[in-house]
């Protein structure tokens, strides 16, 4: 037995004993550090790097560590072996995807506008923005020795008296009647109830004070593979009290949904992933938006879940192989009667968690919510909805029939499989230009300050310069020599981004060509996703008149550049609209109108699902498609104009 030491920056070091040939990364996942594994360990992202300080480890040098870096003690935790007493520093980049939270500005003039867009556009669609939570003032008359009627008797008759409905279709819970006896005589009578109405039922959710200012308050969470974005919201005036996005905190477990069922089947593994998502992301995630809107966790009467169908299943603590498995079956596409509280979190005690319903195993809640953010059910034009996460998912008709299908694009979009790659926060580099002579790069930095990664939107814009300066060839391999292109012992060829002499970071920012074949790849599954269902229904490409490009992967994306790596059908760019976080977006509308959580539910019933595994030429598709733009240079008419291909 060993002694293992965890040394990270702005934290109490972490003690833990080890077995001699224990895996490090298995040490870390044991002693709770946090250590960015989107592989789940078997050596092929590089990102758990750490640095041995002192002692010994078995871990062979290997191409994602230079020989300096070697030599400096950087090790990657998946690949080393404890044979001996160590102390291991972890840095901040390591744990970057659960530290590097995000309180989002209010004032965002892009993100007022998307939620102003949707309101208006629900109104059109004859949706009300109301609540069916609301408050209640009662004046109550004081108990005399000539009237003893109980506390609860007399809010509740108060209650019939003022709705109209029976006493006995008047519920009021334990969690009410624990405190409404204090509550009443504090508040001299005088009070206000939060009720809720459920066909000709009342619920009575809660008693407080008259002079109580506290909001109505919902809680809209998008919960993706690798990134979570909350809101809190005030259910009466549809105001956004507080936003905030942070990593997942199972991405140590694996980038993508089928490594984290696979941990979740070992021995206590279902409570590990559910762990990683409560209690080391939403609820650090709620506790600075309660600071930031300074909010009561108790007035939070709801919560709106939009997630992918294994990420509602590993965070409810459900069973989930059979997601993986044929004949992909979940344990539930709709869901009732589940609380906040039976997933660990504290907010009201009767706050219920509103599931957006899920297709099938591959296209979830996120889909449905986007989908009905995105309205393209109201409209008779034919429009494409693409959706880009760690899978991407799409959805392709009108007013008269909706498509979905999914891809298994992988964690670029996100900055996974990227050895610079990161979430769309605070350093991450979001846009890009390259001069073609002198192929010195323009960086816009998220935050402003010096870049430390590279988020999706940045990502699709550096490929697309790199191939519009010539510096890579249509393989994505790179053609050109400067200062800026390097190549390792293997071989490899890199283009830095920012020198680390420029940054003062722990290293330098670069793209290499595997980072650039994983997002080949990645873009080719969407344009391939996108081409195999469109052929199926027998159309191709020229009939869309409207695509709907969605995913927090940065500020915006570059619709031109897009297309110029192939990932979205040439088509006039006015057609392209971006809409944002739109699973985030739908949950928020879920929150605020009964009529939308219904008409979720009815897209979710009606819309067909597309295996694209079962489509015999989705393969020929996408193996067409991994080469930029195209393998079919036809395909891109705009894209051979201007590049003189």
């Amino acid at each position: 037995m060993f002694t293992i030491t965890f040394v990270l920056e702005g934290a109490a070091p972490v003690t833990i004993d080890a077995n001699a040939n224990e895996n490090l990364l298995d040490v870390a996942r044991k002693a709770n550090v946090a250590i960015d594994a989107p592989c789940s360990g078997n050596g092929a992202c590089g990102k758990c790097r750490v640095r041995l300080a002192e002692g010994y480890l078995d871990s062979p040098q290997n191409r994602h560590i230079t020989s300096e870096e070697y030599e400096a003690g950087w090790r990657l935790a998946c690949c080393s072996k404890v044979v001996g007493d160590a102390t291991i520093e972890v840095p901040d980049i390591a744990s970057a995807y659960r530290s590097r939270m995000k309180i989002a500005d209010l004032d965002s003039p892009e993100e007022i506008a998307i939620f102003d867009n949707l309101r208006q556009q629900m109104l059109e669609a004859g949706f009300a923005f109301q609540s069916d939570l609301s408050f209640l003032p009662l004046e109550l008359s004081e108990p005399t020795l000539d009237d003893t009627m109980p506390d609860n008797e007399r809010v509740i008759r108060a209650v019939e008296k003022a709705t109209g409905c029976p006493y006995e279709n008047i519920i009021m819970p334990y969690s009410v009647l624990r405190d409404l006896s204090w509550v009443l005589r504090e508040s001299e009578w005088h009070v206000k109830c939060v009720i809720s109405r459920d066909g000709d039922r009342i619920h009575i959710r809660d008693v407080l004070p008259s002079e109580n200012t506290d909001p109505i308050v919902g809680f809209a969470l998008d919960l993706g593979t690798t990134s979570l974005a909350g809101l809190l919201v005030d259910l009466q005036s549809g105001k956004i009290l507080a936003k905030a996005s942070c990593g997942n905190g199972q991405i140590r477990y694996g980038a993508d949904v089928i490594n984290r069922i696979i941990e979740s089947e070992k021995r206590g593994g279902r409570r590990r992933l559910q762990d990683a998502v409560v209690k080391e992301s939403i609820i650090p995630m709620l506790v600075q938006m309660y600071q930031s809107a300074n909010i009561n966790p108790r007035r939070i009467y709801r919560m709106v879940l939009a997630g992918n169908t294994t990420m509602n299943h590993l965070l409810l603590g459900l069973y989930s192989d059979p997601v993986r498995m044929e004949p992909f079956v979940p344990s539930f596409f709709r869901t009732n009667y589940i609380y906040v509280r039976d997933i660990g979190l504290k907010m009201n005690p009767l706050a219920e968690l509103v599931v957006a319903p899920n297709i099938g195993s591959y296209v979830g809640g996120d889909i449905t919510a986007g989908a009905f953010a995105s309205m393209i059910w109201n409209s008779p034009e034919m429009s494409l909805f693409i959706d880009l996460g760690t899978n991407g998912e799409l959805v392709f008709g009108n007013n008269e029939f909706l498509m979905s299908c999914a891809c298994s694009a992988g964690p670029a979009f996100e900055g996974g499989d990227i050895s610079c790659g990161m979430r769309a926060t605070d350093g991450a580099i979001e846009a890009c230009t390259i001069d073609k002579e002198t192929m010195e790069p323009t960086l816009t930095v998220i935050g402003g300050g010096a870049p430390v990664g590279i988020c999706g939107s940045g990502i699709i814009d550096i490929i697309a310069e790199l191939f519009r300066c010539g510096i890579i060839n249509g393989k994505g391999k790179l053609v050109r020599e400067g200062k800026r292109v390097l190549h390792d012992e293997h071989g490899m060829g890199s283009f830095v981004l920012a020198f680390q002499s420029e940054t003062g970071g722990a290293k330098d920012v670069v793209i290499n060509e595997v980072d650039i074949d994983n997002f080949i790849r990645a873009k080719g599954a969407i344009f391939s996703a996108t081409t195999t269902m469109l052929h199926s229904l027998g159309f191709d490409p020229s009939v869309i008149e409207r695509v709907y490009v969605a995913g927090g992967i940065g500020s915006g994306i570059n619709m031109k550049n897009a297309v110029t790596i192939g990932m979205f059908p040439d088509i006039s760019l006015d057609h392209f609209h971006y809409i944002g976080n739109s699973s985030q977006t739908g949950a928020y509308a879920m929150l605020l109108s009964q009529g939308a959580r219904e008409k979720v539910d009815e897209l979710s019933r009606s819309m067909t699902y597309l295996e694209l595994s079962n489509e015999p030429q989705y393969m020929d598709n996408f193996v067409a498609s991994c080469f930029l733009p195209h393998t079919d240079a036809s395909l891109f008419p705009s894209v051979q104009e201007e590049l003189g291909l």
